[in-house]
């Protein structure tokens, strides 16, 4: 009788079991939106259409606040022992998050055959800053470029063509000459040229080293090259183009402010990411140009912006979910609807073959400029212990703005320090 008892009370809990809906994976997911536009709206629809659709996961996606801010809440949470599942972070900051064992490869979780697909589906440029020791830790998604922008009415007045931005430095000091103006006592109303410098001024320094012909770190993370003669010139340039030849205001102007300058006229020709093409398309009031930043010895940009990233401190059910979510947004039609709606250089060559991205790229061209500036592309500056080194940089960089130190003095100090640093990683 017992035994007839058990039989029946075990097929009543496996018939239950079947009966019964899976309990929802649950994960967390951190994002920083550091330009203007709806960016953080967009990733909210995208994370709830993601979902509706697959009602065995729950997201939880959470503002984070600015790149700085969402890497130092991951990294708390997950000292806290509470981490996010996934997050977008700073592809710089992959070297950082190996060295502190807080994230794993996405190789792990699919076969050779679907990585092989899965991560060769994306420009090669961006997969510079997310890859490493033949594995891949970042999976692009929030990625850009810097592009220059100009005033097209602005050129018009100073009798330039409103189609043609400078395509060397000579000519874009050239251009800034007849594009800055003053007032009758002599105070500057436009300057021809913008490069904002306080928020990341590595990156848009790149802009004018990698033009150069100068490389800045080596693949693996553990070296600098900021004394080369290349990076030297590059920085001359630089102090030059604001105190000799007064085309751009001196010292160290605003990343935020920028795009507000460029509306109002206060800069016919500013540098920055194409990141913020949606907030300059709906807050220009004038026809304006996006084009590769200017050449010297080459053309040349860093890439920049966000890859997704996988936290280890989760479950195998929590890590296979966040996998899954993060090859449904890099998916061609996500990753169009995330460039339409932000700026933000759609990662893969597929995406650009969407039905939705033809149509925009037929409608704003200046989308295409920075995927076309890939091609000369060259990865983001990135480390170990990154923060520090590239701190390393921008002192030297605005001391050299502020005319405290040559730039090549700057350089050769900003180098030792970065030697005694990443001589540890070697």
């Amino acid at each position: 009788m017992a035994s007839k008892f058990l039989k029946s009370a075990t097929v009543a809990a496996l018939l239950s079991a079947v009966s019964m809906p899976a309990l929802a994976v649950d994960l967390q997911f951190y994002f920083p939106v550091s330009v203007g536009g709806k960016a953080a709206d967009t990733i909210q629809a995208l994370t709830e259409e993601y979902v509706k659709n697959h009602d065995d996961v729950k997201i939880d996606a959470i503002y984070a606040g600015s790149y700085t801010d969402a890497l130092t809440k991951a990294i708390t949470a997950s000292r806290g022992g509470k981490a996010p599942q996934l997050s977008v972070l700073l592809s710089t900051d992959m070297y950082t998050l190996i060295d502190q064992d807080l994230i794993e490869p996405f190789d792990d979780f699919v076969s050779e055959e679907e990585g092989k697909e899965w991560f060769g589906s994306f420009y090669p440029a961006f997969m510079l800053n997310s890859q490493t020791g033949g594995k891949t830790y970042g999976i692009p998604f929030q990625r850009s470029t810097p592009v220059m922008y100009w005033n097209k009415e602005a050129f018009k007045e100073a009798g330039l063509d409103p189609e043609k931005a400078p395509a060397t430095w000579e000519e874009m000091v050239e251009y800034g000459h007849k594009l800055t103006k003053k007032d009758d006592n002599g105070n500057v109303t436009q300057w021809g040229l913008r490069i904002p410098l306080d928020g990341f001024p590595y990156w848009l320094f790149q802009g004018l080293s990698t033009p150069a012909g100068a490389i800045l770190a080596n693949a693996e993370g553990n070296e600098t090259d900021f004394d080369n003669p290349k990076v030297v010139e590059a920085l001359e340039f630089l102090v030059k183009m604001a105190k000799e030849e007064k085309i751009m205001e001196e010292g160290v102007t605003a990343w935020s402010a920028t795009p507000k300058a460029f509306f109002e006229r206060e800069a016919a020709m500013i540098w920055t990411t194409t990141g913020n093409l949606t907030n300059i398309r709906t807050n220009a009031p004038f026809d304006f140009g996006v084009g590769f930043l200017p050449k010297h010895e080459r053309y040349g940009a860093p890439t920049g912006g966000g890859n997704f990233v996988l936290f280890k401190d989760a479950s195998e059910e929590q890590k296979a979910a966040a996998v899954d979510f993060v090859k449904w947004m890099s998916e061609p039609e996500q990753a169009a609807v995330w460039s339409i709606a932000t700026g933000y250089v759609a990662p893969s060559p597929a995406a650009w073959e969407t039905e939705a991205m033809k149509a925009y790229a037929k409608e704003v061209p200046q989308a295409a400029v920075a995927r076309d500036q890939l091609e000369y592309a060259v990865a983001e500056l990135s480390t170990y212990d990154n923060q520090k080194v590239t701190n390393f940089l921008n002192d030297a960089i605005h001391a050299a703005l502020a005319g405290e130190k040559s730039p090549a003095d700057a350089l050769a100090e900003a180098q030792k320090k970065a030697d005694r640093v990443l001589k540890n990683y070697r």
